[in-house]
């Protein structure tokens, strides 16, 4: 099968591009897996922190890719779940054990011994890839393969934070940066919130513009001050500055969910910025978030065709990875980009 692999920690701006086209043996599933032919797969700023070393793959070479569309090609002998033909997804949540104290209290996104796919197991930038049948999702019929791929991890992750944001109807909420989860959550929250007022704040004049189009009520330059004091900001950027602006932001006892699995060193000086009068001062929180849950696939589906959501997608073929790669990391996003495979 076709492929594109992670050989080695380097820049995505490296000559020639980061990753690797090679042909590899068509994978096999083990006795509780699937065997999926990828139709889409989504092109994550996730991918750009296992290519750069700020979360390596735990092995070379490695087939990234986390947001995968497919079709189940082959089930292994103790799986039952789906049928040959169905599609399916597969998201960043390849394994977890069930078994540890994380796992015990319902927070298996935290497990110790979390497999992220495309990391610590191959994903989806191959023609064919395995996964463990009772972490694959079912998807509608509704819901198109290329723009259904990026609700599974930029949907997911960014439904996983608007629940941690804590908001309520008619509440203010801020979205730091607009890629590919910031456009779908803003969708969201005016779905499931409609009096929640949203502020968003991008470097890019053509994602503020965009952030409007999509019923935002404001947008500015990252360092600039909203109408009002909010209630809760995600920062789904993968700096630093905008941490301290949205602390800024806040209103007492607001709460700030970063929305991201690493962040870059570049611009890591403004944290001797912080101040705590102005940032953490007045029960202002901070939460991370880490990872999926299947429930939170399950839940971004749900919402997704209940609404018919269909995310803005920049469609690529497997080939055209590196440049997709270069583009995310270069700020050229409007929506989610997604790698297309030929049926």
């Amino acid at each position: 099968m076709k492929a594109m692999v992670i050989s080695r920690v380097c820049d995505v701006t490296t000559a020639g591009g980061p990753l690797k086209a090679v042909e590899l043996p068509d994978p096999s599933p083990a006795s509780d897996e699937i065997l999926v032919r990828v139709l889409a797969c989504g092109v994550c700023h996730t991918e750009l922190d296992e290519i750069e070393g700020r979360t390596p793959p735990s092995r070379f070479p490695r087939v990234p890719g986390h947001q995968v569309v497919g079709v189940v090609e082959e089930r292994g002998s103790a799986a039952g779940r789906f049928e040959v033909g169905d599609r399916v997804g597969v998201a960043w949540i390849f394994r977890a054990c069930g078994a540890c104290e994380a796992c015990k209290r319902g927070l298996e996104n935290l497990c110790e011994h979390f497999q992220a796919t495309g990391r610590d197991a191959d994903g989806g930038y191959a023609q064919y890839m395995t996964v463990p049948e009772g972490f694959a999702f079912p998807i509608s019929d509704a819901l198109p393969s290329a723009s259904t791929a990026p609700l599974l991890c930029a949907g997911a992750i960014g439904c996983r934070s608007l629940e941690l944001t804590g908001i309520a109807n008619g509440q203010s909420l801020g979205l730091t940066g607009f890629g590919a989860s910031a456009h779908l959550v803003l969708q969201m929250v005016r779905h499931r919130f409609p009096d929640t007022r949203v502020y968003v704040f991008a470097r890019s004049p053509g994602e503020r513009e965009f952030a409007l189009s999509l019923g935002a009520c404001w947008a500015g330059d990252t360092d600039a001050s909203a109408p009002e004091k909010l209630d809760a900001v995600i920062d789904t950027t993968p700096a630093w500055r905008p941490v301290l602006s949205a602390l800024e932001q806040l209103k007492s006892a607001g709460r700030l969910v970063i929305n991201a699995i690493r962040k870059e060193d570049v611009d890591k000086q403004f944290l001797q910025r912080l101040d705590y009068p102005s940032h953490l001062w007045m029960e202002k929180e901070i939460k991370s978030v880490a990872n999926v849950q299947r429930s939170d696939v399950e839940q971004m589906l749900q919402i997704a065709a209940e609404m018919s959501l269909k995310p803005t997608v920049q469609t690529y073929s497997l080939k055209e990875a590196n440049r997709a790669l270069r583009e995310l990391k270069g700020k050229k996003i409007r929506g989610a980009k997604v790698l297309v495979f030929d049926k």
